[in-house]
C-alpha cells in the first residue's frame, strides 16, 4: 500500500502526457471509474469487520482520487497526486503497522472481538488517534494538502464532482473515527486482560512515519513540486 501503489501512480504520471490532450472516449470512462471507485471502496470500509481490511480497501479509495487527478493534467492536479501519494504512503503504512501490533498480541484482526484497548495500551492509543486524525486529512497535515488540490482540480474540471468528492471525504472521515472507536474505546474482553506490552521499536516506527507528515507541512514545496 504504501509503496506499490504509488508504483501505479508514477505510471500514470508517466503515460498521462503521452496522451495529452486526452480523447474523451478513453478520459471519461476512467474518470467515472475512479470517480465511482472513492465512493465505493469508502462505502465498503463502512461494513468491514477485519481490521487489516477496513485499512487496505481505505487505500483504494484515496488512489481514487490521485488516479483521477493525474487524468485531469493540470498543475494542481498532479501536485495534489503526488502531495496525497507522499502523505498517504506514510499514513497507510502507520495504519498497518498499529494493526499488527494489536494483532502480535491479540491474534486476531477482527474488530468486534478485540475493543477497549486504550485502557491497556494508552499511548498505542494516541498513535491510533493521530494516524486516525491523518488519514481523515485533518488540519495540519499534508493529506488535507493534497487533498484540496485534487478537490479544486475536479471542481473546475467539472462542477458536479464536488458532490461525489465531498460525500467520499464524509465517509471517510467517518470510517476513520469507526476503526479508532472500534478499536481503542468500549469495555475490553475478559480473555485479552493480560497483553505483553509495547515496544520502544513499535513506537519509533509510528514515529517515524507520524513526524514526517508534521514536519512536511512546514515546507510543503519538497514534494509537491510547487517552488515560491
Amino acid at each position: 500500500a504504501a509503496i506499490l501503489l504509488k508504483l501505479g501512480g508514477y505510471g500514470l504520471i508517466r503515460i498521462s502526457p503521452m496522451l495529452n490532450p486526452h480523447p474523451p472516449n478513453l478520459m471519461f470512462p476512467i474518470m467515472i471509474l475512479a470517480l465511482w471507485g472513492i465512493l465505493m471502496t469508502s462505502s465498503i470500509c463502512l461494513r468491514q469487520t477485519d481490521l487489516k481490511a477496513l485499512i487496505a480497501y481505505s487505500s483504494v479509495s484515496h488512489m481514487g482520487l490521485v488516479t483521477a487527478a493525474i487524468i485531469v493534467q493540470t498543475p494542481w492536479g498532479l501536485t495534489g497526486a503526488m502531495t496525497l501519494m507522499i502523505a498517504h504512503g506514510l499514513t497507510s503504512s502507520a495504519l498497518f503497522a498499529l494493526a499488527n501490533t494489536n494483532y502480535e498480541r491479540t491474534h486476531t484482526r477482527t474488530l468486534l472481538l478485540v475493543r477497549g484497548l486504550q485502557l491497556i495500551f494508552p499511548l498505542m492509543s494516541t498513535w491510533w488517534l493521530l494516524t486516525n486524525l491523518t488519514n481523515m486529512a485533518m488540519p495540519p497535515t499534508i493529506n488535507l494538502l493534497g487533498e484540496l488540490f485534487i478537490i479544486s482540480t475536479l471542481f473546475n474540471w467539472s462542477t458536479p464532482t464536488i458532490i461525489i468528492t465531498g460525500i467520499g471525504t464524509l465517509i471517510t472521515a467517518t470510517y476513520s473515527l469507526y476503526m479508532f472507536l472500534m478499536t481503542q474505546r468500549g469495555s475490553i474482553s475478559t480473555q485479552f486482560r493480560i497483553l505483553p506490552p509495547t515496544h520502544t521499536r513499535e513506537h519509533l516506527t509510528l514515529t517515524l512515519h507520524l513526524l514526517p507528515l508534521g514536519l512536511l507541512i512546514m515546507k510543503p514545496s519538497l514534494i509537491s513540486g510547487l517552488y515560491a
